[in-house]
């Protein structure tokens, strides 16, 4: 590890910053370990085995949860695998045949999934949606994709946010980053979003900031906490938002949680909290990614399952999803965590 800081810091000085990009995600990629490679292979094979014939995964109080499945088919995506193509090509086709076919006439995606917050499932839905969308030759997925959009656009609240449900109601930071990343990559993909959108989205975000960096839940008040602030430093860059003094101040709030070799910690939403994490320091890049990913790569190898699983009460599918995106944010793969 602390070669590959030294050759990020020296790149800092030597190359122009387009060159030194290049050098820099080079140098990342071979932050995935031999055992690194093992576990998301193992991780991948498990996942891939747990797809129900109709495309979706999970079992329980989760099983078709919409959110589940886009992050399952994003989770083979960063392996390099797209609609139809590569190891999991088919596994990929199968979650897009399942979100597309839940994709209600009005534009909203939801399996019927009410209670576990169904904007968060159809932003999630939408982002995996925008990623597959000119990999795939389906001529329905401009169109489902396009009215998923503008039921984000059309239930964005008067204070700049979104909650659970697809109304003009009231907003929390958790749900209102969702579908920002959601709205980032269909934009990405050439689908319209206004700016305005965008602007009353990042008036949102900011406002929701604590004085030390992290952010609260709703913008009524409230302590910061670690899940929720990766997730709103990550959906400042996902809205444009790069340099400034909310990204610094939260990037300094997040550090106090890498994790460390001996030291366990009891968060709430350990999986949600460091998928966006691993987002936030590769964006950051430099000496912040250099330190965090090595850190989690290890602690979540650690935690994998002889079967290649994670567990989690929301589902160990959605477990497994999630660490295997954290996993194989460096190969770079997926235009949402490009930088």
């Amino acid at each position: 590890m602390k070669n590959a800081l030294a050759i990020l810091v020296a790149l800092s000085f030597a190359l122009p910053a387009a060159a030194q990009e290049k050098e820099v995600e080079k140098a990342a990629a071979k932050s995935i370990t031999p055992a690194a490679d093992r576990s998301i292979e193992k991780a991948l094979k498990w996942l891939s085995g747990q797809q129900h014939d109709d495309g979706s995964f999970a079992s329980g109080p989760f099983r078709g949860n919409v959110a589940v499945c886009a992050l399952a088919g994003m989770a083979f995506m960063s392996g390099g695998s797209t609609p139809g193509r590569g190891p999991y090509g088919p596994q990929v086709n199968r979650c897009v045949d399942y979100l597309l076919a839940n994709a209600q006439p009005s534009g909203f995606i939801s399996a019927g999934d009410a209670s576990h917050g169904p904007m968060y499932g159809h932003g999630f839905a939408a982002m995996f949606l925008a990623e597959c969308y000119g990999m795939s030759p389906r001529p329905e997925l401009r169109d489902k994709l396009a009215k998923a959009v503008k039921i984000i656009v059309n239930s964005q609240n008067k204070e700049g946010g979104w909650r659970y449900q697809a109304v003009r109601a009231d907003a929390d930071i958790s749900v209102t980053v969702c579908e920002i990343m959601a709205l980032r990559a269909a934009r990405n993909a050439g689908i319209f979003v206004p700016n305005e959108t965008i602007d009353r989205a990042v008036d949102y975000v900011k406002r929701s900031q604590n004085a030390d960096g992290g952010f609260m839940y709703m913008i009524q008040g409230g302590e910061s906490a670690f899940p929720r602030s990766a997730a709103g430093v990550v959906a400042l860059y996902s809205a444009g938002i790069y340099q400034g003094p909310e990204i610094a101040k939260g990037l300094d709030y997040l550090k106090q949680f890498i994790p460390a070799e001996g030291v366990t910690r009891r968060e709430s939403y350990y999986f949600y909290g460091h998928y966006y994490a691993v987002q936030a320091m590769w964006q950051a890049g430099g000496e912040r990614w250099a330190r965090w990913y090595p850190a989690i790569r290890d602690e979540l190898i650690g935690r994998q399952r002889d079967d290649g699983s994670w567990m989690s009460p929301k589902g160990n599918e959605y477990a497994t999803a999630m660490s295997c995106i954290i996993l194989q944010i460096p190969n770079n793969y997926l235009p949402i965590f490009q930088r």
